[in-house]
């Protein structure tokens, strides 16, 4: 009786410290909405929702904000980074999960995954230091001289090519978002019931009969949602792009066009905001972006999810 007691009691307060930890979550992610919201509060009054998201000068001298052209430079450099990664990512799931032999997917799978523990700054420096000076010596002067002699699509690779523009940014944001989107990919594959591939061979499927036909309809949802927590590390990404797209507040006329980010705004100028409308402007972005990354991150475990449930 005293042994049943006891396990009821340890249980019942198992069950509370669980339970406050979960709930400890969603008051953190009320608070950080809060704190920003009640911080750029000020902004949000003085120029609204609309004004703020159209409007492209940031003038801190005539107390002009407005953040159209870093809210733009963000989702540009982050699609941009997803239409590198998702190609070469879903390719890596596929090889790991089907292709290669037993002996090579653990140490490919392993690599891949030790890409994600790389701090964004060493990407950055790498970037700044390595990949520029390529990409202004070699990539780009060959991509103006064959893509920018075609119509139309040559308007995105014309001006001068640095190295410290929006298409090395998003480079650089496409190998650090690789490894995301890879292994939930994988992971999506290789919740595929076996039965399913073995049926499509047993009809006279080739190997990518069945992965066309079989496993990525059935895993849609699963690798939707990685790319959308591919999409949300890119949108968050600071250090890595501050290094090479040049923090300029103007909209890129193309790939090799320097621009800016919110992080990028945020980390540079919050240190040195003076007045309370300026303070309040980087708040008020940092609030957009944080309700742009929470919904595209609620979607994307929606979409994994419904994919586990199935």
């Amino acid at each position: 009786m005293i042994s049943s007691k006891k396990e009821y009691l340890f249980n019942a307060f198992f069950l509370l410290i669980t339970g406050l930890s979960a709930f400890l979550i969603i008051v953190l992610l009320l608070g950080i909405f809060v704190v920003l919201f009640s911080e750029s509060l000020p902004a949000i009054k003085k120029f609204g929702f609309v004004k703020f998201i159209t409007t492209p000068t940031w003038d801190p001298v005539r107390e002009i904000f407005g953040g159209a052209i870093p809210l733009f430079g963000t989702l540009v450099t982050s699609f941009l980074a997803l239409i590198i990664a998702v190609p070469i990512a879903l390719g890596i799931a596929i090889f790991i999960s089907e292709v290669a032999p037993r002996s090579v997917k653990e140490p490919i799978g392993t690599a891949i995954e030790l890409l994600a523990a790389i701090p964004s700054i060493i990407y950055g420096m790498w970037g700044l230091f390595t990949l520029a000076p390529l990409q202004a010596k070699y990539v780009e002067p060959f991509l103006q001289s064959t893509l920018g002699k075609l119509p139309y699509i040559g308007k995105l690779f014309s001006g001068v090519p640095l190295g410290i523009d929006l298409l090395t940014a998003s480079l650089i944001l496409s190998i650090m978002i690789i490894p995301f989107t890879a292994s939930i990919a994988r992971d999506a594959f290789q919740l595929v019931p076996a039965v399913l591939k073995e049926s499509a061979y047993g009809l006279g499927a080739t190997k990518w009969e069945v992965i066309k036909d079989v496993m990525i309809p059935y895993c849609k949802l699963g690798i939707l949602g990685g790319i959308g927590l591919s999409l949300g590390r890119a949108l968050g990404e600071t250090m890595a792009v501050a290094f090479v797209l040049g923090n300029l507040n103007q909209f890129p006329s193309s790939l090799f066009s320097p621009t800016t980010t919110v992080t990028v705004k945020l980390a540079n100028e919050f240190t040195e905001a003076e007045k309370d409308i300026h303070l309040a402007s980087l708040f008020y972005l940092a609030l957009l972006l944080f309700i742009m990354s929470f919904t595209i991150l609620a979607i994307a475990k929606y979409l994994i999810q419904r994919t586990r449930n199935r």
